[in-house]
Order: structure tokens, then sequence, then C-alpha cells
């Protein structure tokens, strides 16, 4: 049975999820992102360990605490001595090289966190991820501080066309940590590496949606359930 609660997963998201488990063993220490590509793989671990507390699970956000916890799975903390087995998170793109480009869910400091934590690290999704550059298809995710974020955005606009705060309801969206998301377009022709550096440099952000040279391969399901391996070069 499914623990997510969401409706059936597609052919691609399921094989993904399985082939992800596959790469598990008892007693291993794995760390779970956030996001149906991930609650998929709650529902594959719990199926392929029934016991799920033979599985110590780190996790980054809320919604996936409920979820690994509902499946049995023991729920431990990033205590500076643990080192994870292996991290398992979705994407939003997939580009060249395994660069990603991660947060539309929100999550993406503890996801990033939580990758940074791990042995290894790997992506599900669907070959639909696929792009040819990062930007194609999503906005870029920075994460910011609430105070001043207006003169955070500002300070970005040399980097960005356009960045919108992002709204749920009527009102600006907070992550985890209690903090806002400017979802920013990528100009064509950015290299991914370069942005990341000056990103890192601007006061007041936190974190950003790209996710380069982390990932060891990712496992991307098929419309016909096969899964796509792609490794890093």
């Amino acid at each position: 049975m499914a623990t997510s609660g969401a409706s059936e997963p597609s052919p691609g998201r399921t094989a993904s999820a399985e082939a992800a488990v596959e790469l598990m063993g008892p007693d291993m220490a794995i760390g779970l992102g956030s996001g149906r590509a991930v609650w998929a793989v709650i529902d594959a671990i719990g199926a392929r360990f029934p016991d799920g507390h033979e599985i110590q699970a780190v996790v980054a956000s809320e919604a996936t605490f409920a979820l690994a916890q509902a499946a049995g799975m023991e729920i431990v903390q990033l205590d500076g001595s643990l080192v994870l087995d292996l991290a398992v998170d979705g994407a939003d793109e997939v580009g060249p090289d395994l660069q990603l480009l991660k947060g539309g869910g929100g999550a993406l400091l503890r996801e990033k966190i939580v990758a940074a934590a791990a042995e290894r690290f790997v992506v599900v999704a669907e070959t639909t991820k696929k792009v040819d550059r990062l930007g194609q298809g999503f906005r870029l995710p920075v994460e910011i501080v609430r105070f001043g974020w207006r003169d955070t955005r500002r300070r970005l606009a040399d980097l960005f066309p356009e960045s919108e705060l992002r709204i749920v309801g009527d009102e600006p969206y907070m992550t985890d940590q209690l903090h806002h998301i400017l979802d920013c377009a990528i100009p064509e022709g950015t290299d991914p590496h370069e942005l990341a550096e000056a990103l890192e440099r601007i006061p007041g952000v936190v974190e950003h949606g790209l996710f380069l040279g982390i990932a060891e391969r990712a496992l991307l399901g098929t419309p016909e359930g096969e899964v796509e391996v792609i490794e890093r070069s």
C-alpha cells in the first residue's frame, strides 16, 4: 500500500523509485529529499523492507518526515558524526553532466545539506526532466532571508532579468527555515558554475537551487516503465 496518500504514481516514477531502492540494504543510513519522486521511493522502501526500522533516515522536509515515519523508518538527525550511505532526491531539471535545478517544492536548503552529508547522492526523476540547459523550463529558486529581502532582490538584478517572490495564497511562501524564495529566470547562455559562485557572494542569499557536481547518477524513468541511467562524467 502506498504511504504517500497521493494519486497513483506514473510508471516512470515507480520504476525510478524501485531502481533507487535496489541501491539500498538493511541497516543503511539514507537521506531523503522531498517531493513526489522521493515519496515514491518511500513507498518502494516500504515494499522492500516491511520492517521499516531496518532503515535509518534523515529527512529534508516536514512532509517527508511524516511519510517516512509512517513507513516505520527510524528518523535520525545529522549530529556531526553520522555519515549517510546514500541520499536520494528528485529534481526539477536534469541538465548536461548531471547539473541539477531543484527547489520547486521549497526544501532546497535542507535538501542540499542532506545531499552533502552522504557518500553517494542519486537523483530519481522521469525522462521528461532532461533539458539542454538549466532554466529551460523552470525558474531557479533562490532562498533569501526575510530581513531586507527587497534589497537582496535588487542586488540579484544584475544576474537575473526577472525574479518573483514566491507567493502561496495571499502570503509570501516561507520555507521550513522561515526564509523567503525568489524564483528567478536564468538568462540563456549563463554558465551555471559562474552563476552559483556569484550567488554565494551576495549578502542575504541563504542557498540556491543549483546542485552542481554533487550527484553520481540519475535514474530516469520512462513512460514505458523502464529506467535510463545517466552517470556523471
